[in-house]
């Protein structure tokens, strides 16, 4: 993944990605990001990067000057960009946008908002608005590392077992099941003994159940979107049928 992070506040999107999958993935070339300060592409002396709005109105908006230079700036290297903004007012980002962004060969650039929002003109310079949920941000630093990261995930040689991609939460459709490790007994607390027993298809079975169960009781929506197989049925409708009462680690 090849990205550049438009923002007022470099050192809070360099903290996160200095640390743990991302930082490795930096060290292995597999995620290329670039954090660009808006406020160095500003030409007043004070560094002036927002104003009051037109009309009145609570808060300030950012100004479009800075980010059009910071944009031209880009662009000089002559490299293919997509350009998103993060906003409330965005697509929602899912596993399945993570997908198709993890695929993209064009470089992203994230443009990072704060305050009321940006001047409505910066956004003939967008292709895509994208929002990581239902809620306000101080700024859109945090939305553009939620993306990235998840975006990293699916890059092939970020993580240490590829295995461990496919069967995350959404990735199949599904909320994960559940995980247990050493030791087998703590504080009363057992591990079911299915995992135990080293019959890989009974295991598979279990998860896949649990995970079932999970999502009708977590997220039952999510059921809905799911291309079943004629073996997922029958599972789903034994799990009805013992609904709501069955425990998810049964």
């Amino acid at each position: 993944m090849k990205c550049d992070l438009l923002t007022l506040f470099p050192g809070v999107c360099s903290a996160y990605l200095d640390e743990s999958i991302l930082k490795r993935a930096r060290a292995k070339n597999l995620l290329d990001v670039r954090i660009l300060n808006i406020r160095d592409f500003t030409t007043d002396p004070h560094r002036s990067v927002d104003d009051y709005p037109f009309g009145g109105g609570a808060g300030m908006v950012l100004k479009p000057e800075p980010i059009f230079r910071a944009m031209d700036f880009l662009r000089q290297d002559g490299e293919s960009r997509r350009v998103v903004y993060l906003t409330p007012q965005g697509t929602p980002f899912s596993q399945a946008l993570a997908e198709a962004f993890a695929a993209e060969r064009r470089r992203f650039v994230f443009l990072c908002g704060r305050y009321e929002g940006i001047d409505e003109r910066v956004k003939t310079l967008v292709d895509e608005e994208i929002s990581v949920g239902d809620y306000v941000l101080t700024g859109g630093e945090l939305a553009a590392l939620v993306i990235i990261d998840a975006v990293t995930r699916l890059v092939p040689g970020a993580l240490g077992d590829e295995r461990s991609a496919e069967h995350e939460s959404f990735t199949w459709g599904l909320l994960e099941y559940p995980h247990y490790t050493r030791p087998r007994e703590f504080r009363g607390l057992g591990v079911p003994q299915v995992l135990l027993c080293g019959n890989h298809r009974e295991i598979d079975l279990w998860r896949r159940k649990q995970a079932f169960m999970k999502t009708m009781l977590v997220r039952p929506d999510l059921l809905d979107k799911l291309q079943l197989s004629a073996e997922d049925r029958e599972l789903l409708d034994e799990i009805k049928k013992s609904f709501p009462g069955a425990s998810p680690d049964d």
